[in-house]
């Protein structure tokens, strides 16, 4: 079996798990068995579980935000790619695994004892703040809408994964056009 290979087994195997049942519920055993990659190549790949969880996270961080931003530029124009951003969402939010964000999950699981985890966490929270913050500049609106619109999302994410529902997708879009409506208008909302 290719490096290669072995290594994209273990991470799809690892992020099927740690997403499904939570970090640390998961141990190597269970990634060995569902990625069928025996335990000694497992740990040459990934020398401890801890090394698995990061390049798991940063794996997922990669494909996100770039599957996010494949789906938004299809939009016509600048204002219209902002409130992509939660049509992207509510199409995740439907799918049948939907657990909430990764981030926020692994953040709670393991953000207070594993400082790589609650760095990755927030790299990937600061690098979608960025993405949106990018829209926002590109529809010329101002800047204080980009906290708001970011707020919106998060907010959405820890509702449908509570609530087992992706309707928090189409309220925050709906609450998205409001503040693009006033950003419009002039209206002067502090940040």
């Amino acid at each position: 079996m290719e490096r290669e290979e072995a290594e994209q087994r273990v991470l799809d195997a690892a992020e099927e798990l740690f997403y499904g049942q939570g970090i640390r519920a998961v141990g190597m055993d269970a990634i060995r068995s569902a990625s069928a990659v025996p335990l000694k190549r497992l740990y040459q790949l990934f020398p401890s579980k801890d090394s698995l969880i990061e390049a798991y996270l940063r794996r997922r961080d990669a494909r996100w935000l770039s599957e996010l931003a494949q789906y938004a530029e299809t939009a016509e124009s600048p204002t219209q790619r902002i409130l992509a951003v939660f049509d992207w969402l509510y199409g995740w939010f439907s799918e049948p695994d939907f657990r909430g964000c990764g981030f926020i999950n692994s953040f709670g699981e393991m953000g207070a004892t594993s400082p790589a985890v609650a760095d990755i966490a927030k790299a990937h929270k600061q690098a979608f703040r960025q993405y949106v913050a990018d829209l926002v500049a590109a529809a010329e609106a101002p800047n204080w809408l980009t906290d708001h619109l970011v707020f919106l999302a998060e907010g959405a994410m820890t509702t449908a994964a509570i609530y087992g529902s992706p309707e928090s997708a189409r309220q925050a879009k709906d609450a998205a056009r409001t503040l693009l409506q006033a950003s419009r208008a002039g209206a002067d909302i502090p940040a």
